[in-house]
């Protein structure tokens, strides 16, 4: 079941109470997305994955990462996703915040242009369109279009652009910016509208943590053997979309509402180039990179934290100990 929040609902406390063998806990679950990558998360919800391991998931739909880390914080959530600088800024400011486990181990977003740029030195001078100046995604394409010999400010400018992808390519349209990223599927449908694919950020950015698991310390630490099932439920919710590719790519098309073409070339991305963890676990590499963004935009001194600070994928190891082995 998916639930939509407003503002005002966030207020509510939700709690939820160790569970017996005979009943199920009732667990909130909160996604700033509900798109191809955020999947496995509707997957674990709506393939009974998450019952299966007695637990009564309540998936909750909030549009973007601010409501999340302040409903997660609140307690009107147990669990938070997306991106992990917010959550580490928060354990940083002194929330109990922690990260049990990775929904995307990687980027999945493509650099797509108008119809005159064919190649990365067509961009030299150009203006790209982006949600924000900071955050993950646009340090991520700063750093790919370094590795291709663009540097900012020096050889192309920056437009926040409101409104996410749609905007984007609607801005695109009009000629207001030369160059955007979309995340897939997204690309094969600026593709099919004329723009040009230039190229992807994974190439030059390999190790980046895009999305993850939260939850608070001292509710996990009260709540263990339900973290444990929680953490099961989104493993057995991950391998059963590796391993099922053609009901996977329907589950994708009817619930993320992609077109069937779309739906397929996205599995393919994803799981081709492991952005779904099969084993949950986040990647510690690509982590030491989300820390060094959050460090240069916070103007942190001194050695980078340790991910460990921040991680603690106990959970999910005592989950896969109780699971099948693949």
């Amino acid at each position: 079941m998916v639930i939509h929040l407003g503002i005002a609902l966030l207020s509510i406390m939700l709690t939820a109470s160790t569970a017996v063998a005979q009943e199920k806990a009732k667990i909130y679950l909160g996604a700033s997305s509900k798109t191809l990558g955020y999947s496995p998360l509707w997957v674990a919800a709506k393939k009974g994955f998450f019952e299966q391991q007695g637990l009564d998931v309540q998936l909750v739909l909030l549009r973007g990462m601010p409501m999340t880390v302040q409903a997660l914080a609140a307690g009107s959530l147990h669990f938070g996703s997306g991106g992990p600088e917010p959550y580490i800024e928060a354990a940083e400011r002194g929330l109990d915040f922690v990260i049990t486990g990775g929904v995307i181990n990687g980027t999945a977003q493509f650099i797509i242009a108008g119809k005159n740029y064919k190649s990365y030195e067509d961009l030299r001078g150009a203006t790209f369109g982006t949600a924000s100046l900071t955050g993950g995604t646009i340090t991520a394409l700063r750093e790919a279009l370094k590795v291709k010999g663009l540097e900012y400010p020096r050889d192309y400018k920056l437009l926040i652009v409101a409104g996410g992808s749609s905007a984007n390519l609607a801005a695109l349209q009009s000629g207001q910016i030369a160059a955007t990223t979309v995340a897939v599927p997204l690309n094969y449908a600026a593709e099919e509208a004329g723009f040009n694919i230039i190229g992807r950020i994974i190439d030059g950015v390999p190790n980046f943590q895009t999305n993850v698991i939260a939850t608070r310390r001292s509710w996990a630490e009260k709540n263990r053997p339900v973290m444990v099932r929680f953490m099961k439920g989104v493993v057995q919710a991950l391998r059963w979309l590796h391993d099922n590719k053609e009901p996977a790519i329907e589950f994708l098309s009817r619930e993320i509402q992609l077109k069937p073409t779309h739906a397929r070339k996205g599995w393919e991305f994803y799981t081709q180039n492991h952005l779904w963890p099969v084993d949950g676990a986040v990647t510690l590499e690509g982590m030491k990179y989300n820390i060094r963004i959050y460090a240069d935009q916070t103007g942190m001194k001194g050695p980078l934290p340790d991910p460990a600070k921040f991680v603690d994928q106990s959970y999910l190891s005592e989950a896969l100990r109780e699971l099948p082995k693949q």
